[in-house]
């Protein structure tokens, strides 16, 4: 499984505006439903919010990968947000939070839904990486940075 069949260049973020974890669930949210016609905003912000009182899901180094799974989709899509400022995402390692992944995914898809979070995790560990992402500038650098990291993998 790669990262480019379930994330669109249309759904990437190089600047998040938001300031707080509800703000930039909305924003991930927002971005989805752009490149996803059938996704309603409200649906994926929720979904993602009853994700996030289990616990949060910033992973720490950085990066979340907000998740959850929605009734009605036909496949897994994701959003991928960029904040340079950081925002407090109650990560585990308490730090700022800059690095967005927001995976939705259909209602019966445990394994699909869980190799990819794996994927997600395995490619953000690698600090060069993160980095790279950090320097780019548009959503075009930011997707396809994503999908030479992901081909290598």
């Amino acid at each position: 499984m790669k990262i480019a069949e379930f994330l669109s260049p249309q759904a990437v973020i190089p600047e998040l505006t938001a300031r707080t974890k509800a703000e930039v669930l909305r924003e991930l949210s927002q971005a989805l439903s752009r490149a996803h016609a059938g996704l309603r905003v409200e649906r994926v912000v929720e979904v993602l919010q009853e994700r996030e009182k289990l616990g949060s899901t910033g992973i720490g180094e950085g990066v979340a990968i907000p998740h959850g799974k929605l009734g009605g989709m036909v496949q897994l899509q994701a959003s991928f947000g960029l904040s340079r400022e950081g925002v407090d995402f109650d990560a585990i390692d308490g730090k700022p939070t800059h690095l967005f992944f927001a995976l939705v995914a259909p209602e019966n898809s445990a394994g699909i839904h869980l190799k990819a979070l794996a994927r997600i995790s395995r490619l953000f560990k690698n600090p060069v990486f993160r980095a790279a992402i950090l320097e780019a500038r548009t959503a075009e650098d930011i997707y396809r940075l994503i999908a030479q990291e992901d081909a290598k993998a």
